[in-house]
């Protein structure tokens, strides 16, 4: 294989008296409260991120609905308090509308659309932040503001290619360098449809181009090939602080990174539209990184590394050999290897965090283990970069071309959707 390029419900004003709902804490920093206007946004991303869990969301295409549910919020903050365009064209909002009232509700709307099964906890949640408002004319214009960037979010959605059947990739006979199902599942790809979903921001899933994994004969792939079985095996050159580096990085990365960045704005004191604003640019990039990567999964095809080191005798490449029973210290995920979803979605974040804060970070973008281990924190994009990259190395499941080509179309993805959100005037 050579490299290459490759209808919504009108609403009504909700008056019954307000519930309360828990959620878990998530700031790292010992930090000032966050901005008052601004835990809007904070809270109803906390709310996002356990309507996914709960509605069994794979990682993957979730990316999408926190972007749309970012989008609606964004739209209807910056509609009524200016600085920033809409994403979406929105009519002119009154001048006393409640920002708060406004993103709270387009959160609400954009979820309960998509997660009726959810509707309960979030109508409970929906009367909560209202009841953080003053009753008058600010919070029923702000209603009004925010049910209108719902429905145009989720209109602009409608028929574009979620859930669509799309055959899985490849197929017999296979030829060497193709993926197929892997041990111990031998699960068919994942939600192939996400690489040919309509992005939120790119003109395409394939605008980025990408070079492709190296030629199975070449002296590139012996070396990737060399470093995954030395270093990702059950069996391995790793040292322990690797192993618990690789492990850190396995859990769910999308939550991962809205914790940090949670802590990030809260930190940072960011009012309410450069609240909106960095989540809505954060989840447009992640979630067309995943878009883009999915695509290139399934162009390309490329087999994973046990299946690689398994069968070396047929690859055509002198340097690389069978090494009999290899496996990678953690199971596949069931989809190629080409490029790594989670390089993608890292390179998505670590490019939203230079291009709004710079590639130093201060504060520290404190990462959550979601374990019962140590955070990481970060204070070099860089940095975040290379260790992701080496971890899904030490964890056996991808080559390093996935790795570094996956980074960079997160970081071209992240460039694209930064330049699209443009700022008033």
């Amino acid at each position: 294989m050579k490299r290459r390029s490759i209808g919504v419900v009108a609403v009504g004003v909700l008056a019954a008296g307000a519930l309360s709902v828990t959620v878990a804490p998530t700031a790292i920093h010992a930090t000032p409260a966050v901005d008052r206007d601004a835990a809007a946004i904070v809270t109803w991303n906390e709310i996002t991120e356990r309507t996914l869990a709960e509605n069994t969301v794979p990682i993957p295409p979730s990316g999408l609905y926190f972007a749309f549910t970012a989008l609606a919020m964004y739209d209807a903050v910056v509609t009524i308090e200016g600085r920033y365009e809409p994403f979406a064209p929105q009519p002119r909002a009154h001048r006393h509308a409640s920002p708060e009232a406004a993103a709270a509700t387009a959160a609400y709307l954009v979820l309960s659309h998509y997660f009726p099964a959810s509707r309960q906890a979030l109508t409970a949640d929906y009367l909560s932040s209202l009841a953080d408002v003053d009753n008058g004319v600010g919070k029923v214009h702000g209603i009004k503001v925010g049910a209108i960037a719902a429905i145009k979010m989720i209109a602009s959605r409608r028929d574009d290619g979620r859930d669509a059947i799309v055959p899985q990739p490849g197929g017999p006979p296979l030829d060497p360098g193709e993926w197929r199902p892997t041990a111990p599942a031998f699960a068919p790809m994942l939600t192939p449809w996400l690489g040919f979903v309509d992005p939120v921001v790119l003109s395409s899933p394939t605008a980025v181009p990408l070079g492709g994994p190296p030629a199975l004969d070449s002296a590139t792939y012996a070396a990737d090939f060399a470093e995954v079985r030395d270093f990702g095996g059950t069996v391995s050159q790793r040292s322990l602080e690797q192993t618990a580096t690789a492990q850190f990085w396995v859990p769910n990365v999308i939550r991962q990174y809205h914790i940090a960045m949670r802590d990030q704005v809260t930190y940072r004191g960011l009012d309410i539209v450069d609240t909106a604003r960095t989540f809505a640019v954060l989840d447009a990039s992640i979630a067309d990184a995943a878009v883009a990567c999915w695509r290139a999964k399934y162009d390309v095809n490329f087999w994973r590394p046990d299946t690689a080191i398994a069968l070396a005798d047929t690859d055509g490449n002198p340097a690389t050999d069978i090494v009999a029973g290899w496996t990678p210290l953690i199971p596949n995920p069931p989809y190629p290897d080409y490029t790594s979803g989670h390089a993608c979605i890292t390179g998505a974040t670590t490019g939203t965090l230079e291009n709004l804060f710079g590639t130093t970070i201060n504060p520290a973008f404190d990462v959550p283990s979601l374990a019962a281990t140590p955070n990481r924190q970060f204070t070099d994009t860089k940095a975040l970069d290379a260790e992701t990259m080496n971890a899904r190395i030490w964890l056996g499941i991808h080559f390093r071309t996935a790795m570094t080509d996956g980074n960079a179309l997160g970081h071209a993805v992240a460039n694209t959707v930064a330049a699209a959100f443009h700022a008033t005037g």
